[in-house]
Parts: C-alpha cells; sequence; structure tokens
C-alpha cells in the first residue's frame, strides 16, 4: 500500500510549462492516496522533527499547514522571536486562527510582550511541547525564521550552559552595582568594549539586543564572551552531529527580486489591514527598544511619524500616551474618535504624508535587510556546519501567480520529502558529509575580528572581510567614496575609487585570539 502512494504521488509532470493547470493532476493524485496518507504508521516518526525554515516571507507556516493535509497529527511549534508575543498580530503577520485549518499552533502569541524571550527561554519552553508531541505519535513540525532558536532548539549546545561550566574557573564579574537596563545603548557598547573588545569587534553598535547579552553574561559569571568564540565550546555550536532530533530541514527560498516584491506589497497589505492602530497602540515616547515585543521591525520606524502626530493632536497624545500628564478640563475626551492613521497617506498635510512615506519605506527596507541576513544565515548553517538542507526555490510559485505553481513546485516536492523522511532512514536528512578538518578551515575562515569603518559612508561598520567586500560593490557605497575623495582634494580620473591606501581614511582593527578570564 505505501509502494503504491508513493508511486501515485512521486510522478510529477515532466513539462511544467504545459498548458496544463500545473496543480490537476498533483490535486488529483493527492484525495486518491490522501486516506492512505492517513494511515501511515506514525511510530517511524518517532524522535522525528521536521523543521521549515527560510526567510521572511516565502511561505514557511503556509507550507506547513499544507502539510498537514497529507500527514496525520501535524502539530506546528513556532519559531518567531516575535510571533511568540501576544499582541501586534498585523505586525508580526500570525497566522490567523481562520486560515489554520484546525493544525494546532504552540508557542503563537502566548509569551507577554513586555517579556525578554531569549533562545534559552524557547529552547526551555518548546523541549517540553515537542516531546509530548512525539508522545502521541504526532509529528512536530518547528516553523519559523529565527535561526537562534532553531540551532539552540535541536543542538544540545547553547551558550548559557557552557557558561555555567566555565563560570566555576573564571573571575568575578566586575559591573559592581552597574545596572544594565538603566545604561543608555551607547554606554552600553563602550562598556562592552571596555571589558572584551573582542567580543564588541563581533557585533554592530547598534545591536542592542547582543550588547545586552554579551554583557549579562559577564555581569552573572564573569567570563568573557569572547572565550565562547574559540576552542572547544564554538567546535559544539550547532554541529549537525551532536543534534538532539533527528531532524529533516526544508529551506524554502525565493530569489531576491520576487522576495522583494513580496515584501513591499506585504507591508502595503499590512498598512490596509490596519497596522498603524496596533502600533498607535503600544507607542510611548522615548520607549526601549531593546526588550521584548517593542523589538519588531515596524515599531521603532514609525516612532516619529507618532511623536509628530501626537504632539499635533495633545489630547490624544497626553491622554493616552503620557499618563503624567493632566489633560486640560476643556477637552472632552470621550468625544475624540480613534484617528484614521491611514487616510493621511492621501490627505493634505505635507508632513505627516512625508513622515508616513518615509517611515513606511524604512519598514519595507528594514524588512528587505532581515531577508537577506536570514538567507547568510541559513547559507551559513549549510556550508560552514554541515546542516543537510532541503532546498526549494519557490520563485516561480510566487513570480507567476495567476497559473497556481504552489502546489507542483513546492508543496509537492514537500511532501515527498517528508514522506522520505518519515518513512526510510533518516541519516542522510541530518548532516552533509564534511570532514572536521575541513569543517573547522571553513569556521576559521569566516574571519569575524577584523572590523571595517568606511568614513566615506559615516563610519559605518563593517564586519568581517566578506561584509566589508560586499559593502564595496554596492552603488551607493561608490557615489559616496567619490565624493568623498574630491571632498580630500585626492581624486584623480585614474585612481580606482576603492583605493582606501591613496586617503589612509579606512579604519582596519585587527584583534587577536582572546584570553580566557581567570
Amino acid at each position: 500500500m505505501l509502494k503504491e502512494t508513493f508511486d501515485a504521488v512521486a510522478s510529477v509532470p515532466e513539462n511544467p510549462d504545459s498548458n496544463d493547470s500545473p496543480n490537476v493532476a498533483f490535486r488529483d493524485r493527492k484525495y486518491r492516496s490522501f486516506n492512505d496518507v492517513k494511515e501511515v504508521e506514525m511510530k517511524t516518526a518517532k524522535k522525528k522533527v521536521l523543521v521549515v525554515m527560510g526567510s521572511t516571507g516565502v511561505g514557511k507556516s503556509r507550507l506547513a499547514i499544507d502539510l498537514a493535509e497529507h500527514f496525520a497529527g501535524v502539530e506546528i511549534i513556532n519559531a518567531d522571536s516575535m510571533q511568540v508575543y501576544r499582541g501586534l498580530d498585523i505586525l508580526t503577520n500570525k497566522v490567523p486562527l481562520c486560515e489554520r485549518k484546525g493544525v494546532p499552533h504552540h508557542l503563537l502569541g502566548t509569551i507577554d510582550a513586555s517579556m525578554e524571550f531569549t533562545s534559552k527561554d524557547f529552547r526551555d519552553i518548546a523541549i517540553p511541547i515537542i516531546d509530548d508531541i512525539l508522545s502521541r505519535g504526532c509529528l512536530p513540525v518547528i516553523v519559523g525564521g529565527t535561526n537562534y532558536y532553531i540551532q539552540a532548539l535541536v543542538s544540545p549546545y547553547l551558550v548559557d550552559d557552557v557558561v555555567e561550566d566555565m563560570a566555576e574557573g573564571s573571575g568575578n564579574s566586575l559591573l559592581g552595582d552597574i545596572d544594565l537596563n538603566s545604561i543608555s545603548s551607547s554606554s552600553a557598547f563602550e562598556l562592552l568594549k571596555e571589558i572584551d573588545p573582542i567580543a564588541a569587534n563581533r557585533i554592530h553598535p547598534n545591536d542592542h539586543r547582543k550588547i545586552h547579552r554579551y554583557l549579562s553574561v559577564y555581569a552573572n559569571s564573569g567570563v568573557l564572551p569572547s572565550s565562547l568564540f574559540h576552542g572547544n565550546p564554538a567546535k559544539k555550536w550547532g554541529r549537525a552531529d551532536n543534534f538532539r532530533y533527528t531532524c529533516c530541514f526544508i529551506w524554502v527560498d525565493s530569489s531576491l527580486p520576487v522576495l522583494d516584491r513580496n515584501i513591499n506589497s506585504r507591508v502595503d497589505c499590512m498598512i490596509d489591514a490596519g497596522l498603524l492602530d496596533e502600533v498607535s497602540d503600544i507607542y510611548k515616547p522615548k520607549s526601549d527598544y531593546t526588550r521584548g515585543m517593542k523589538q519588531a521591525i515596524g515599531v521603532r520606524e514609525f516612532e516619529e511619524f507618532f511623536r509628530v502626530y501626537f504632539l499635533n493632536n495633545e489630547a490624544l497624545y497626553t491622554s493616552a500616551w503620557n499618563s503624567n500628564i493632566d489633560v486640560p478640563n476643556s477637552v472632552n475626551i470621550t468625544h475624540i474618535s480613534k484617528p484614521k492613521f491611514a487616510d493621511i497617506l492621501h490627505s493634505k498635510d505635507c508632513e505627516l504624508r512625508t513622515l508616513l512615506v518615509e517611515a513606511i519605506d524604512k519598514f519595507k527596507a528594514n524588512t528587505r535587510k532581515l531577508a537577506r541576513r536570514q538567507k547568510r544565515r541559513l547559507n551559513h548553517l549549510k556550508t560552514d556546519f554541515s546542516w543537510n538542507l532541503k532546498y526549494i526555490d519557490a520563485t516561480r510559485a510566487f513570480s507567476d501567480e495567476a497559473c497556481d505553481w504552489w502546489s507542483a513546485l513546492v508543496l509537492e516536492p514537500c511532501v515527498n520529502i517528508v514522506r522520505t523522511f518519515l518513512l526510510e532512514g533518516a541519516d542522510s536528512f541530518t548532516s552533509n558529509e564534511i570532514s572536521d578538518d575541513i569543517l573547522k578551515q571553513r569556521l576559521v575562515s569566516r574571519e569575524l575580528c577584523t572590523q571595517y569603518v568606511c568614513e566615506a559612508c559615516g563610519n559605518r561598520v563593517l564586519r568581517g572581510t566578506h561584509e566589508w567586500e560586499q559593502h564595496k560593490k554596492g552603488r551607493v557605497h561608490r557615489k559616496r567614496f567619490l565624493r568623498f575623495k574630491k571632498s580630500l582634494g585626492s581624486f584623480s580620473p585614474d585612481q580606482h575609487t576603492d583605493n582606501y591606501a591613496d586617503v589612509s581614511k579606512l579604519q582596519i582593527i585587527d584583534f587577536t585570539s582572546p584570553k580566557l578570564s581567570t
């Protein structure tokens, strides 16, 4: 019976460009084999976990829910660091209840928005959930774009665990009575540079969350964060041969032009659906955007717009957003209607309209940057950590939506991958065959302890040679550098526009391997 099921689903149309609808044949086969698939012995899936990965906007949640129609007992564990929080359902793009098709979802909108939810927190909550799902003979499906969450979950190594092991032989914290929650972001980074310049050099000065994390590690244990990047701790992190579960990783991807278009379109849909109302409800002047849900892309970007809007509407500002200021008696708050922010896009208020358009553009740009970081991280896991990611290209499914290619080009290949994973040996699904020597060489080659500061681009910090080389190729950088050299009076048409040696304005900071704290 199982062989007949495989044969029925495996016969994909050889020519996807034919005039026939791409999903008609698949739909027919799906329903013929549906009951057979539901009868598959789920005991074969014991201790096996499916992980759907990919950058934002590629359809990870959609795929996971679609897979539940083919495999009994699918339960989804959310691995998105912002979707775990309650609230901001539009901004964080949570799957609405009506679109979940009855598939159980875990860790979706369950954490208080003001709490800090770390990778360790995610791991400690998700493991019991997964164990419970497995004990009931069901299939856990991890879905999300926060790759550090997934690494913490499937790998038995976590920074917190290693810190505990190292802390016994380490010195005491030197932070004394400093309250990390009360110091400014710039002061926190300067403090980290003083304590551990190697760790500070690995991260961007605006990466407030990681700065706070490194300082917390040192404050609580006396262990230098940079000591975790070298030696035995670094060898364990994320290695495929150390996984807690037998995993099947599916990487859903799309070309950047199509992905950018999807992201821009999705943001526009969010605005139409009431995103601004959501964000305005949590707006507070001078908010801390380094903790909880306020870290989400799409919150900070609208701060200046809301600041000007509510200053121009003082009654709203004082009554709802600043409880420390009394509302004038002449103002009847009950008669103040909820603002319609989206209407400002078509209003005659040039200042507010300009601020809103700029905020939306920044929201889109930062989301596109996030997608690129996620893609780089997945490539890193595949290349440097030997994760065996089953690559699914969804580009055509999104670029030609008039003809539904999703089923034929995305869903059907994934059904075949998952079925093989559940019913056959899974050794080949977890890791690629890469020797330890090759892996070590790759990790060493990812030189991250050299920092480049591009003065032509406003002292922008680039971490590692790869980021610097990519930055040099950018059109914006080349234009700025051309103007920069002219301003120094050192420009000659015969000179290459990226020859920093002529102007000595590129700062290169190189650090040696750290010494463990004693």
